[in-house]
């Protein structure tokens, strides 16, 4: 009897329970930290992956990093789906985030083995971060206004430390800062919205990269289709068209029988007429510049110079949506309406106050300068070659991001170590003042807090022992102290191997990214510590046809 019922109850795969699925997802998980953590700080080291075809990226982001990675063990995955959350909504702190996520997963899995329950350390977590993020708040957040905009520049800079592009910090970070203040958006709450992805960013190979430029107005790597075209245009009306404007050609699988040699040219003729009936539609609506994604063929071209239009056709779509935005304009995929007949209104025209084809470094680009809804900004790079480009977009969009978060919550925090290490200390008295089974968690957490800083040390080839425990005594006092309070701004200076004060150095990050990646962090460790059975199916075997 008990054979039929384990028998109809059996799984077709591999179950691991307990112990031992706990410890293949602490493997799993330590593994990823260990290949993204010697990254960590602004003197990390590049990394350097190379696909299935032997394309090569190079860089030290720890999103790019797992991004390109291969993983397949399902916790594992949970940590690479963590740095990708990190980067999509703050942008930066995606290295820490994952290494701060292994520590507390490994801390807590040592707790486990000596007879913790999973459910207090959870418990445990969820209290710390709480806390954590209420310390932040009220203890060391700065207020950027009080600041100046000097803050939002080395916050900037910070971001910029362990990049590419940190050798020239000052000058990308002014561009940074002026690129984001540039696209500021009211969101009608007294406040100010900043759309990053307003900010074109274009890669041209060549020259320095302290030659990269910032260009007020939306720039496209297209030129005019016509060299008879006018080069400028002032108080542009703007048509953005998502086909082609060609001469008409019946569709595949239409026939036409045609008895009569003349009606043949009728409809070669007629076929000519329909495209210049649509460019005769969109030209009287008012529009001097028309911008197409699709090819225009010289018969067309020559209404376009005829009307002393300005055409642009290859355009990315993507790129069309935004400055259909910025300007106001619709971008249209046909010129039909509902009742079936092709009409164009001049509410579908988006204006600029001008548009003009320039030549910049080495490339004639389009600048649109003035859009009538939004303002728009365009960055671009020149580097040596195709990784260093790469790589400084990547550093940029960081930027962008961090000075987004700072422009918009107005708050930043110590960097440097001095943010995780003032949390750890007062985690650790917070943590005798309780009397319940959560004081070992939250003691744990306090713990795993030290990974940062101390990696931080490790990668910049210090005593990281010595000059933590310095740290330590130095939070100790701010926070024991009153007298020693200002103390609580130190961190660690990795170019002077000591500590310092990091308000002082200029060691600044958006609070946001702190509270996030400690929230992001906290969740990711508790998702995986839950876990106690993993089933993995085996594949069915395919059913063989008959007669193979």
């Amino acid at each position: 009897m008990s054979s039929n019922i384990s028998s109809s109850l059996a799984l077709y795969g591999e179950r691991t329970s307990g112990d031992s699925v706990r410890k293949q997802n602490v493997l799993a998980v330590t593994t990823i930290a260990n290949i993204v953590k010697t990254s960590l700080g602004p003197l990390g080291l590049d990394k350097m992956m190379v696909d299935d075809v032997g394309e090569i990226t190079i860089s030290n982001d720890g999103a790019t990093i797992l991004d390109q990675l291969e993983v397949e063990h399902p916790a594992a995955k949970i940590l690479v789906e963590l740095a990708q959350l990190q980067d999509k909504e703050v942008g930066d702190g995606t290295t820490s985030v994952v290494i701060l996520a292994a520590e507390l997963l490994k801390n807590a899995d040592e707790q486990v083995s000596m007879k913790i329950h999973p459910t207090t350390m959870i418990s445990g977590y969820r209290l710390a971060c709480r806390e954590c993020c209420k310390f932040i708040n009220s203890n060391l957040a700065l207020d950027t206004d009080k600041l100046g905009k000097e803050s939002i520049i080395k916050a900037a800079k910070t971001s910029m430390s362990s990049k590419l592009i940190g050798v020239d910090a000052d000058f990308f970070a002014q561009m940074a800062v002026d690129a984001v203040m540039a696209i500021g958006v009211s969101d009608g709450h007294g406040g100010h919205r900043y759309p990053i992805k307003a900010i074109n960013v274009l890669k041209a190979h060549g020259k320095s990269m302290s030659e990269s430029m910032l260009i007020a107005g939306y720039a496209l790597n297209c030129t005019v289709a016509s060299q008879q075209m006018p080069l400028q245009i002032k108080g542009a009306k703007i048509a953005f068209l998502d086909f082609n404007l060609q001469k008409t050609r019946l569709k595949l699988g239409v026939q036409v029988l045609v008895t009569d040699p003349d009606k043949l040219d009728a409809i070669r003729q007629r076929e000519a007429d329909i495209t210049k009936e649509r460019i005769e539609k969109i030209l009287s609506a008012g529009a001097n510049v028309i911008f197409i994604t699709g090819g225009i063929d010289d018969l067309c071209l020559k209404y376009f110079v005829k009307a002393k239009a300005i055409a642009v056709r290859r355009c990315k779509k993507a790129d069309l949506k935004r400055i259909a935005k910025a300007t106001g304009g619709q971008l249209l995929v046909t010129l039909a309406n509902l009742e079936g007949e092709e009409t164009f209104d001049a509410s579908f025209l988006g204006e600029a106050d001008e548009v003009v084809q320039e030549r910049i470094c080495d490339d004639e680009l389009i600048l649109i300068k003035g859009p009538k809804a939004r303002t728009a900004a365009s960055v671009i790079l020149r580097g040596a070659n195709d990784f260093y480009v790469d790589e400084m977009e990547r550093s940029m969009h960081d930027a962008f991001c961090v000075v987004q978060d700072v422009l918009e919550k107005k708050s930043v925090v110590p960097g440097g170590g001095a943010c995780e290490v003032a949390l750890s200390i007062f985690l650790e008295n917070f943590a005798s003042s309780i009397s319940s089974r959560e004081q070992v968690a939250i003691a744990e957490f306090a713990k795993a807090l030290l990974a940062i800083p101390k990696q931080l040390a490790v990668n910049a080839a210090m005593d990281s022992t010595d000059l933590v425990s310095k740290l330590r005594a130095h939070h100790h006092s701010s926070q024991t102290n009153r007298e020693l309070e200002h103390l609580k701004w130190y961190g660690l200076d990795l170019y002077e191997h000591k500590v310092s004060d990091s308000k002082e150095n200029g060691v600044l990050e958006p609070t946001i990214s702190k509270i996030k990646s400690l929230k992001f962090a906290t969740e990711a460790a508790i998702t995986i510590l839950r876990i106690d059975d993993m089933i993995k199916l085996r594949e069915e075997p395919k059913a063989q046809r008959p007669g193979c």
